[in-house]
């Protein structure tokens, strides 16, 4: 099975934040609060994911009400902040919502993602990912972090099931 044929599958998503849909560096600010960046491509192809029926879930050790508004500016409802053991977490998801881990992708970048990420199907990470993370991913985006590896992964998915872009005059994704 060539890796592309394991993009078929999915139906669901689910991110880290720090390193995954940033570059991961942080700005402190001198009241403490810590500012991040991500990409605008990467945020259209969310927004694309929820729009046409994908389950996008984002599990993240950081505790930012920024990010949790930006991600839920792109339609993003499951949302779970200051979580430092992710796959309790990823399980009870799966349990509620009557979810396939044969047909979820989970991308991450660092230690604390890899108990989910060997428990789905389809493990993937940026090009920046730690060694560990490498090793358990079964793709591995060119994209680093915050530049475009969650948009690199959604448009696989949705380009296969014919749901990205119909690429002609008039079209609207």
């Amino acid at each position: 099975m060539n890796t592309l044929d394991k993009f078929t599958d999915i139906r669901n998503f689910v991110f880290d934040v720090d390193g995954v849909m940033t570059d991961g560096i942080v700005h402190v600010l001198d009241d403490g609060a810590l500012l991040r960046q991500m990409h605008v491509r990467d945020a259209y192809a969310l927004r694309r994911a929820v729009e046409t029926g994908y389950r996008v879930v984002v599990i993240s050790a950081g505790k930012s009400e920024g990010v949790r508004l930006r991600l839920q500016e792109l339609g993003i409802t499951e949302i779970h902040l200051n979580v430092r053991d992710k796959l309790p977490v990823l399980m009870d998801l799966i349990r509620q919502h009557g979810l396939d881990p044969g047909e979820t992708l989970y991308m991450g970048d660092d230690l604390p993602d890899f108990p989910p990420m060997a428990y789905v199907h389809f493990p993937v990470c940026p090009a920046d990912a730690v060694r560990e993370i490498f090793e358990i991913s079964q793709y591995i985006s060119p994209f680093k972090g915050g530049e475009g590896c969650v948009r690199d992964v959604i448009e696989k998915v949705l380009t296969l099931h014919g749901n990205w872009f119909e690429g002609r005059v008039g079209a609207t994704p």
